[in-house]
């Protein structure tokens, strides 16, 4: 396992990039004015946190990668260069100025507990999808209410954005980067500023997002709906949710 350390100056101060240039421009992320990238943690490493956080490695962007076991993370780091760092899940949260929720869907209750003074005024890209076979009544719960309100629900205080949670991995990963007209991910959030610092990570990512809108709104791309499992340009998802071209 790398061990955790801050990354010094000279590794953070790299140019370019839309997720940077935009967070710049934000109050939220003045600090981040002068070139610098934003640093990612991501909590969840398994095939999609590795696969977007590799992406945005390859961005440039600092990523802080975590698991229960982050030794198992040693192989992923590894690969991706000195901007990779693996550590906890805590670590993952003090690192990030921005963080990246893959892990499944149950087990967000308890990341919420565990770390909610620590999550609180996060921005938070959540991917989770929730099956009942494997993650019990709150699946039910997701149902009910729509993904985006019980996400929110649960990691209460961050700024949630759900994105990255309709195509599997191998999808992503294949069509990242490829050239216009790019592959749409839609993504859905109440707060306007962590839904502009998603689209850019998405774009950083070689993507194109989609604004659906609010965060009651992220069930029509939710498993079994119509902006599930998608892999279509950007103007193809919005015929088929009906949005503004």
């Amino acid at each position: 396992m790398l061990k955790y350390e801050p990354l010094d100056r000279s590794r953070r101060a790299l140019l370019g990039g839309g997720a940077m240039t935009l967070a710049a421009a934000l109050r939220p992320w003045g600090a981040l004015a002068g070139g610098t990238k934003l640093r990612i943690g991501v909590i969840g490493s398994g095939h999609i946190g590795g696969t977007i956080g590799g992406l945005w490695v390859k961005a440039d962007h600092p990523v802080l990668f975590s698991s229960r076991h982050p030794e198992e993370l040693k192989d992923l780091v590894g690969r991706l260069g000195p901007l990779a760092q693996a550590g906890t899940v805590a670590q993952a949260i003090a690192f990030g100025d921005a963080l990246f929720v893959a892990v499944p869907y149950g087990a967000l209750p308890q990341l919420g507990q565990d770390h909610g003074g620590a999550l609180n005024g996060k921005i938070a890209l959540d991917a989770c999808n929730a099956f009942a076979a494997r993650d019990g009544p709150i699946a039910d719960e997701v149902e009910r209410n729509g993904i985006g309100i019980t996400s929110q629900k649960y990691l209460p205080g961050t700024r949630l954005v759900r994105a990255f949670n309709t195509l599997s991995y191998i999808i992503l990963v294949r069509e990242a980067n490829h050239p216009d007209p790019k592959l749409a991910v839609p993504i859905a959030g109440d707060d306007p500023e962590a839904l502009q610092v998603a689209s850019g990570l998405v774009r950083d990512a070689g993507l194109e997002p989609v604004v659906v809108s609010k965060l009651a709104d992220a069930r029509r791309f939710q498993r079994g709906e119509p902006g599930y499992g998608q892999p279509v340009t950007a103007a193809e998802l919005k015929q088929k949710l009906l949005l503004a071209p």
